[in-house]
């Protein structure tokens, strides 16, 4: 590891703003066709951070553009299992004429840094490139060898990142048993100046599916019995008119008996639902982890108004609690009926892992080292990570990419939305949670 010598060394609290801003600014949004600009400027700029501090980082092409880079950092012991930090460089597509700003401006506005990727998630990008740019100029290891990645393609399920980096190179995870990523770790205010950490133990099951119906041909003006969109159409409007019923994981109902306790209400096992308007934005986000969803979101059928056309298709988007995967494909399969087949777009496991042990303490200890009120909370994700992939090499992911915000940022509806933007003062505060956390992980 090479040790730069310089009159003033930046800290990683000098670096972070600088370095989400200037992330924000390489366009890497991600139709999921590949079409888009790709990832491969973004990992050159990631490499040449970290090879400017003396760490040697590979860059990996899984398609033209498409790019992720690895690097890992050895440890005072490297005989102990490593760790796994990652994030994603890929971003959703934004349109510029709907924002406020310019979403590939990375501009600092009302104290936030503004741009698309401010928090989904080249925050955590430029906070674990700050932090480790920081360690690494002061010759300082971390107590075990760290992988970081920074991946392509997660907001399209990973394909041409994470899931091929595991299928083609797992050999750059060796040792690693634990890993960290996004989508936790954030604060929510609660009564007597306290904030909740919602940290991610638990993500539910992805199935993106294929609906289709198969009919007679014909002309407009028949009696058609068999008519392929009658049925896909029956079939989604079932679909999307079921409400499964309430089933609390174990992470789902540690978070609320603790988020109750926050609030200082009774937390209710028949009405779990009763504790969800006292967390506000996040309410939506929570209450979908208490049961399976399906949420049609595609038609598609014909060519002509007087032509029954021979097929009709849809696409669901289906979200299973983890351990009730079998309970929910049959509970579709029921509601499809016989005359409609489905296949999947998309379909990746549900993830729970217990919230205790060694790595958990730290995460913890690292928010209390920065924030005295803080109540660290397992809780589980509604939608999906790269945290999938690693899963199936064998890892016990959590998701922690810490940040203390305002009360009244609606954080959850910051994730794809208009005008998405983190707080300066947050990503300062991330840096030095993480800093804290890497010593003691």
């Amino acid at each position: 590891m090479k040790v730069i010598t310089v009159a003033h060394r930046p800290t990683a609290e000098d670096e972070v703003v600088r370095l989400c801003q200037e992330l924000i600014r390489i366009d890497t949004s991600n139709p999921g066709d590949n079409s888009g600009p790709g990832e491969r400027a973004a990992a050159e700029y990631v490499a040449a951070a970290l090879d400017e501090v003396g760490l040697e980082a590979k860059i990996l092409e899984s398609h033209p553009g498409r790019a992720s880079v690895v690097a890992r950092i050895e440890g005072e012991d490297s005989s102990r299992d490593a760790l796994l930090l990652h994030g994603h460089l890929d971003v959703v597509p934004a349109k510029k004429e709907d924002w406020s700003r310019d979403p590939f401006g990375g501009e600092i506005a009302d104290g936030c840094v503004w741009g698309r990727g401010a928090v989904d998630m080249k925050d955590m990008d430029a906070m674990m490139l700050a932090v480790v740019r920081q360690r690494l100029r002061e010759g300082r290891r971390p107590p075990r060898d760290i992988v970081l990645a920074f991946l392509a393609d997660e907001e399209a399920g990973g394909k041409y990142g994470a899931q091929w980096l595991v299928e083609e190179h797992p050999e750059l995870f060796d040792g690693c048993t634990e890993a960290v990523g996004e989508v936790g770790g954030f604060s929510l205010t609660v009564p007597g100046d306290k904030r909740m950490y919602l940290i991610e133990a638990a993500e539910k099951g992805i199935a993106w599916m294929n609906l289709t119906a198969t009919g007679t041909a014909g002309h407009g003006s028949m009696v058609h019995p068999d008519n392929a969109v009658t049925a896909v159409a029956a079939a989604v409007a079932r679909l999307g008119a079921h409400e499964f019923p309430v089933q609390m994981t174990k992470t789902v109902r540690a978070f609320l008996e603790r988020a109750c306790m926050a609030y200082g209400v009774e937390f209710d096992p028949r009405d779990p639902e009763a504790c969800l308007e006292k967390i506000g934005p996040l309410a939506r986000m929570i209450g979908a982890t208490l049961r399976h969803t399906l949420n049609p979101t595609r038609l598609d059928a014909g060519y002509k108004t007087n032509v029954i056309p021979q097929t009709a298709t849809a696409q669901v988007d289906g979200r299973y609690l983890p351990g009730y995967e079998a309970e929910f494909f049959s509970v579709v399969d029921e509601l499809l009926g016989p005359d409609v087949k489905r296949d999947f777009v998309y379909n990746d496991q549900a993830l729970e892992v217990e919230y205790e042990g060694a790595l958990v303490a730290a995460m913890e200890r690292a928010l209390l080292s920065e924030d005295e009120g803080a109540l660290p909370v397992p809780y589980c994700l509604s939608g999906g990570t790269d945290a999938k992939h690693f899963a199936k090499l064998g890892m016990r992911c959590y998701g922690f990419a810490p940040l203390r915000l305002p009360p009244e940022l609606d954080f959850s509806g910051m994730f794809h939305g208009i005008d998405e933007r983190v707080p300066v003062d947050g990503l300062r505060f991330g840096v030095r949670v993480l800093e804290h956390f890497l010593d003691h992980a």
